[in-house]
């Protein structure tokens, strides 16, 4: 099962990975966590140029960096992880690009299908679960957590104008209304353990028979 969490900055993917995958790997499945970009070695190269905030990039060319990541990644990591039957949770895949690049960026929307059909090979999630917060309270968390952490570099997206980060949101609400059969829109605003509730109950609901206990 291939399942992929979106959403725009700060929204907690990386958390609610982290908590499914332990959720899942408590319930006896075999599970493969990973990421884009950064997700194989190659990615982990391409990662430092496309989010350093001293980067500079083209939209075309930040496009077809993301490419290259996600060609390798499926390649190497998320399809040999299916065959073996793991549960691939990957952190961003294809509808970042149509949210990014797409809405953001103003790319358009047939041609980055077809891209993304290309460099995955036809692959597609079985399940996307979007996590939705407004805008300026994921830019918040973002804020604070760098604070906290003192790392800034990875800054080159999180410090786009706050009229980027909107139409992000606006190309994810819009995903999840046009694929209601593959994508779940869930409210990251609410407290973590009940955002971790929300992704295991939709997880549950596409795979019944996953077993899943609460």
């Amino acid at each position: 099962m291939f399942i992929t969490f979106e959403g725009v900055e700060g929204a907690g993917k990386t958390t609610a990975i982290e908590a499914v995958a332990r959720h899942l790997t408590s319930c006896g499945e075999k599970v493969c966590r990973t990421r884009e970009p950064g997700g194989c070695p190659l990615g982990q190269q391409l990662r430092s140029l496309l989010l350093s905030a001293q980067t500079r990039l083209d939209p075309l060319a930040e496009l077809h960096l993301f490419l290259a990541d996600r060609a390798q990644h499926v390649a190497e990591v998320i399809r040999p992880a299916l065959a073996d039957g793991a549960i691939v949770l990957c952190d961003r895949f294809t509808d970042s690009t149509l949210a990014y690049q797409g809405f953001a960026r103003h790319l358009d929307l047939d041609m980055l299908r077809t891209l993304n059909k290309s460099a995955t090979g036809d692959l597609e999630p079985d399940l996307t679960l979007i996590l939705d917060l407004p805008v300026q309270e994921g830019l918040r968390r973002v804020a604070e957590r760098r604070r906290q952490t003192g790392c800034t570099g990875e800054g080159r997206i999180d410090d786009e104008q706050l009229s980027f980060h909107e139409a992000v949101r606006k190309g994810f609400l819009f995903i999840a209304e046009q694929a209601p059969s593959r994508v779940c829109l869930l409210d990251a605003g609410r407290p973590r353990e009940e955002v971790l509730a929300a992704c295991l109950e939709a997880i549950a609901a596409h795979r019944p028979g996953l077993g899943l206990v609460q």
